[in-house]
């Protein structure tokens, strides 16, 4: 069944009228006479955060590759620090890390004369290298563990194939095995990056401004509750679904290499 037969099915189409219905009295009934003064403020929010996740997402998973390769076949000094940081980061929370870091280390900083000097105190006084810093980590953490799966479930036979072809082993790596670990794990990553977009809310704890602060800014402001928040959850649920198309997209065009 085509895309487009599958969203004539009966039921999809009484959630889309449902929801176009919703839509419609949103639009009619409720409060928006705020936004405009509030727009510019929206479009920087919504940039922060696109600019947060991705930057943080394509750090966190160039960390986790080495994460994943370390426990996967590394040598013990290497396999046992990163299962070490991979625990803590799954086993304690978001929001934690990003405290630690900012409250943490970020006080810690302006005792030393000479980094106040340097020319990183411009951006260690500020608080958004902090929340990149903590999600970046928190994203490896997660997509290290998915990714020491990853390069476990490729078949071992192409690898000692290419190895009697005399292929050396960081082509091998970079041709057959990373390739295929990530395709192994698209879905994996998709749905870890849509958490990940949700995750980012929590740096508003920290100051930084994103679309969630902004929303909590309009609420401090004139007192209006839902329409703020209304608005922010059909942000997330746009970007989401952006998101969950890019991955199907990658999935439909990178071909199934994986033999039994």
């Amino acid at each position: 069944m085509t895309d487009w037969r599958a969203l004539l099915l009966p039921h999809r189409l009484f959630l889309m009228a449902l929801f176009a219905g919703f839509v419609l009295w949103c639009a009619l009934s409720l409060r928006w006479d705020w936004l405009p003064q509030y727009l510019p403020l929206v479009i920087e929010g919504l940039w922060r955060t696109i600019w947060i996740l991705g930057v943080t997402c394509i750090l966190g998973f160039a960390l986790a590759v080495p994460l994943g390769l370390a426990q996967a076949i590394g040598p013990w000094y290497l396999a046992a620090p990163a299962r070490v940081f991979c625990t803590i980061i799954r086993g304690t929370p978001l929001l934690l890390q990003i405290w630690l870091l900012y409250y943490g280390f970020g006080s810690l900083f302006p005792q030393f004369p000479w980094l106040r000097a340097s020319e990183l105190w411009p951006y260690l006084r500020q608080a958004w290298p902090y929340a990149v810093l903590a999600l970046t980590l928190s994203y490896a953490g997660y997509e290290g563990e998915v990714m020491r799966g990853a390069f476990s479930s490729v078949n071992k036979g192409q690898l000692e194939a290419a190895r009697a072809f005399g292929m050396p082993r960081l082509t091998i790596f970079r041709r057959i095995w990373l390739p295929q670990a990530i395709r192994n794990v698209l879905p994996t990553l998709g749905g870890e990056t849509i958490l990940q977009l949700k995750a980012t809310p929590l740096v508003a704890t920290i100051t930084v401004i994103e679309i969630y602060a902004v929303s909590s800014r309009v609420r401090a402001d004139t007192f209006i509750v839902y329409e703020p928040l209304l608005l922010l959850a059909l942000i997330y649920m746009i970007i989401a679904g952006i998101i969950a198309l890019i991955f199907r997209r990658i999935e439909a065009r990178v071909p199934d290499r994986r033999q039994g």
